[in-house]
C-alpha cells in the first residue's frame, strides 16, 4: 500500500515507494547485517543567506555490501552531492556517514585521503587516466602512488575478465572510450575497495558500450563480490543495478528494487 502523499512502482521483483515527506529508507531484506556504507541525519549547505542551497536534508540511508546500487533523481535533488559525501570526497554539513565500521565525517584530510586510497574506487565519466601512461601503468598507478605491490595474480584475473590483456602497453589515446573506462574500472578494482563509486560512468560513451561497461560493473558484484554505487540519470543505466535509491530536494524519495527501465521512468516522472 502506497504511503501517504506517495504511490508504489514495481519493478522485476520489487517495489518503489516515492514519498513526499519520508527521509529514511531501510536495507533490502536479505542484505547483508553490515552495510558497506551509510549515513545518518546527513545534511549539505552550500552559501549563505540568500544564496544558502540546501543540497542534502537529514539522509538516513544504507547500501548493502555485495550489491550494485543506483542513484538517481531530477536534476538538483542532491544524487551528486550524497555521492561526493558518501566516498569522502567532500564534506557533509552535519550527521554521520560510515564506510563499514569506520566512521568518516570527523576525518581530517590526511585521514580521508588515505581512506580513499586504500578504500574506495571511482570511475568517473572522463575516465581520468594520464595520458602518458599505458593502460597497464594507469592501472597500477593508486598502488605506485602509495608505495605497495600489487596482488599480480589478482591483477591478471581483473584484466582477463575485462578483456584488455592485449591492451595493457596500449596508451589512453590509443584505446576506444569503452576501452578507457575498462581500464578504469580495473583501476578502481585493483585495490579490492570495499566500495566502487561510479559517477555517470556511462555519460561519455555511445549506447553499445555503456551496455558494456554496466555489464562489467555487474560482473564484479556478481563474480568479484564487490560493491558499486553509482549515480545516474540514466533510466537504463540504473536498470543494470539491483536497487535504485531516488531523491528530490535533497531528501530520499523511496527505492526501486531489481529496476526495469520502465519502472526507474515513472518513478522519476513523479518525482518531477
Amino acid at each position: 500500500m502506497p504511503p501517504p502523499g506517495g504511490s508504489t512502482h514495481r519493478g522485476r521483483g520489487g517495489t518503489v515507494d516515492t514519498m513526499s515527506h519520508s527521509s529514511t529508507l531501510p536495507r533490502p531484506a536479505d542484505a547483508p547485517t553490515r552495510p558497506a556504507v551509510s549515513a545518518h541525519g546527513l545534511t549539505k549547505t552550500y552559501g549563505r543567506g540568500d544564496t544558502e542551497v540546501h543540497a542534502l536534508r537529514g539522509v538516513d540511508v544504507e547500501f548493502a555490501a555485495g550489491q550494485f546500487t543506483a542513484i538517481m533523481g531530477p536534476s538538483g535533488s542532491g544524487k551528486s552531492t550524497l555521492m561526493h559525501c558518501l566516498a569522502g570526497l567532500d564534506v557533509p554539513t552535519s550527521g554521520t556517514i560510515a564506510l563499514g565500521d569506520t566512521v568518516i565525517t570527523g576525518l581530517d584530510d590526511g585521514q580521508l585521503t588515505r581512506l580513499r586510497r586504500d578504500r574506495v574506487g571511482f570511475v568517473f565519466q572522463a575516465f581520468n587516466l594520464v595520458p602518458t601512461l599505458t593502460a597497464e601503468q594507469n592501472i597500477l598507478l593508486p598502488l605506485e602512488l602509495a608505495g605497495t605491490s600489487p596482488d599480480r595474480a589478482w591483477m591478471e584475473e581483473i584484466v582477463d575478465t575485462l578483456g584488455l590483456t592485449e591492451r595493457l602497453k596500449h596508451r589512453p589515446s590509443e584505446l576506444s572510450g569503452g576501452q578507457q573506462q575498462r581500464v578504469a574500472v580495473a583501476r578502481a578494482l585493483l585495490t579490492r575497495p570495499d566500495v566502487v563509486f561510479g559517477d555517470e560512468p556511462t555519460g561519455n560513451l555511445d549506447t553499445a558500450t555503456g551496455t558494456e561497461v554496466l555489464a562489467l560493473l555487474r560482473r564484479s558484484v556478481r563474480q568479484m563480490g564487490q560493491t558499486v554505487i553509482m549515480v545516474t540519470h540514466d533510466p537504463v543505466a540504473a536498470s543494470s543495478a539491483d536497487r535504485v535509491v531516488l531523491l528530490a530536494d535533497g531528501r530520499l524519495a523511496g527505492e526501486l528494487l531489481e529496476p526495469t527501465p520502465d519502472a526507474v521512468a515513472a518513478a522519476l516522472a513523479q518525482l518531477q
